[in-house]
């Protein structure tokens, strides 16, 4: 459940979003708040575990299976909504053996229970169903199960739903902030074929009608998003893990028959990408049930232990230099890896705050750079970035309607915590902070924009709201205003300001007098004078690798 109701607010951490979010946003509708709200019939109750059941009729490319929703009653209530496609078809729905009543209302379905639930009373219902799921167009990037073949002919079956949802494929209670502390999931398909889903397997069962059925068990929280079937012609590579403390990890590698060789050797970069990330965030936050890599027929997910794998064992972004510098390792391998701490273990309440898994989960591939190929590499890997950002948008979306934000929430997030981290000034106190962020405060849990801010303001001693608040809820980023006249021979006046959206805007950024030294002055939204001895006004520079801002130099 994920501390489903914690929510804590300090002054730092305004929650009121900027005109010019608002602004820029789409008309919604009642789907939408259904979709995205936490209505009182969602928030009366809290998931504890799901029991999922699914056939795979691969030949009509439908499923059909039962859900159950083990709950425990948050507020007193009689009914309550869970979430399914309308093109999915409610059988029926049942507790205690007695089907119970529901309406639809687009994709929510609302049950009326046969009693009255009081608030802490524990329950249980199942959900029977079948249906032809949306098949993607453009996997990951839409929703949907993707059915095609491998090069021997055989089926190749996959499911992704980030962003559009779960219940695209399943009956679920479709909201980030209520996840189940555990779940199963069976999936049967015809023999020849094996599935792999998210956890740890715990059998498989030769069924009668030449079908084999796979059950697998999720010992932890996990995102709706999260939970996945991978079908096709699988062969398993075991391997271990070693961690600092002598803790063995199992990793398990899910490829194609053909691919076992080829995987073997490329999959070598997995343990040393596991040792940066224990020394930066802490251990594998999903321990019991080991950590997997699965090849998929699209490039990836971060499908909580049961990566989607698809990048065809290639170096960079499907073989082109991702990184720009020419660092050559498997960018899908390290950032989906990075999500089971940012986005799976560290999860958002609301797709809103997508961008904590994003910019979070990006910045980490700046950690595995920089514990690899050391500090320079890793800031020409974060500005090398930059091409890439739009500054159109916020990258925070709208709460209540299932509306993220901007896609500059990957590259732009990456950007603005390399600031931040300047900003700190203090890498001993940056790093404990963000390893803690992961390992401790907020593991296993789901947060918001509020909580975040929060975090940092304690762990800085200093109030972070207005440079968060100009990074995540406005589009453009700070604008450096500055002079530079000449006194005499070497003395010089440096007159600048900070040019935001913000109001009261203080953000401390370095600027060098000379090729060997940077020094920190204090900008504010009123401008400020300093005097500088400079050999030459060339020596003067803005230290823009260190911060994400513009810079303009005034006549």
């Amino acid at each position: 459940m994920k501390h489903l109701f914690a929510l804590l607010f300090i002054a730092c951490c305004s929650t009121i979003f900027s005109q010019s979010l608002l602004e820029q946003k789409k008309t919604y509708t009642r789907a939408d708040t259904l979709r995205g709200t936490l209505l009182p019939e969602r928030a009366c109750y809290d998931v504890t575990f799901y029991d999922l059941n699914i056939t795979v009729d691969t030949l009509n490319r439908t499923i059909s299976g039962s859900n159950t929703f083990y709950f425990t009653s948050i507020r007193d209530f009689q009914t309550l909504q869970l979430d399914l496609f309308e093109n999915m078809k409610v059988v029926n729905i049942t507790m205690n053996g007695k089907e119970l009543r529901y309406r639809r209302e687009y994709n929510a379905v609302f049950v009326d229970m046969p009693i009255r639930f009081e608030e802490g009373t524990q329950g249980e219902f199942t959900v029977n169903f079948y249906g032809k799921p949306i098949t993607a167009k453009r996997a990951p990037w839409d929703g949907g199960f993707t059915w095609t073949y491998d090069r021997n002919g055989k089926l190749w079956v996959a499911v992704s739903c980030e962003g559009i949802g779960a219940s695209l494929w399943w009956p679920n209670k479709d909201y980030l902030g209520d996840e189940p502390d555990s779940m199963r999931i069976a999936c049967n398909v015809p023999n020849g074929l094996r599935c792999v889903a998210n956890g740890t397997e715990e059998r498989s069962t030769a069924e009668q009608n030449s079908t084999t059925t796979f059950r697998w068990k999720v010992n932890y929280p996990i995102n709706n998003y999260n939970v996945t079937l991978n079908i096709g012609d699988y062969v398993q590579i075991h391997d271990t893990y070693i961690a600092t403390d002598g803790d063995s990890l199992a990793l398990d590698y899910y490829v194609l028959s053909y691919n076992k060789d080829l995987a073997i050797k490329h999959f070598e970069q997995v343990k040393p990408m596991l040792s940066c990330y224990e020394k930066y965030l802490g251990k594998y936050p999903f321990w019991k049930d080991g950590y997997a890599l699965v090849e998929t027929p699209y490039l990836g997910m971060e499908h909580q232990g049961a990566i989607a794998y698809g990048n065809r064992f290639l170096t960079g972004y499907a073989g082109r230099d991702h990184s720009r510098i020419g660092l050559d390792f498997d960018y899908i391998i390290i950032h989906e890896t990075g999500h089971e701490w940012w986005g799976n273990s560290v999860s958002c309440r609301d797709i809103a705050d997508m961008w904590i898994h994003e910019s979070f989960c990006t910045y980490t591939e700046a950690v595995y750079v920089e514990c690899m190929y050391g500090y320079d590499k890793a800031l020409k890997y974060v500005n090398a970035a930059k091409p890439s950002v739009g500054n159109k948008s916020p990258i925070i979306g709208m709460y209540g309607v299932n509306e993220e934000g901007d896609g500059d929430m990957y590259a732009k997030g990456m950007l603005f915590l390399n600031t931040l981290r300047h900003v700190f000034n203090d890498d001993s106190l940056w790093w404990s902070t963000f390893k803690s962020m992961a390992n401790r405060t907020f593991k296993l849990t789901n947060i918001d924009y509020n909580d975040v801010v929060e975090y940092f303001c304690r762990a800085g001693n200093t109030n972070y709201r207005p440079i968060f608040e100009q990074y995540i809820k406005h589009a453009a980023i700070p604008e450096l205003e500055y002079s530079l006249k000449k006194k005499d021979k070497t003395n010089y006046t440096l007159t600048y300001r900070w040019k935001t959206d913000v109001k009261d805007f203080n953000m401390p950024v370095f600027v060098s007098t000379d090729k060997n030294s940077s020094t920190q002055i204090a900008p504010s939204n009123e401008f400020q004078q300093m005097n500088l001895t400079l050999k030459k006004d060339t020596d003067f520079s803005i230290r823009t690798d260190l911060a994400y801002i513009t810079v303009t130099k005034l006549k």
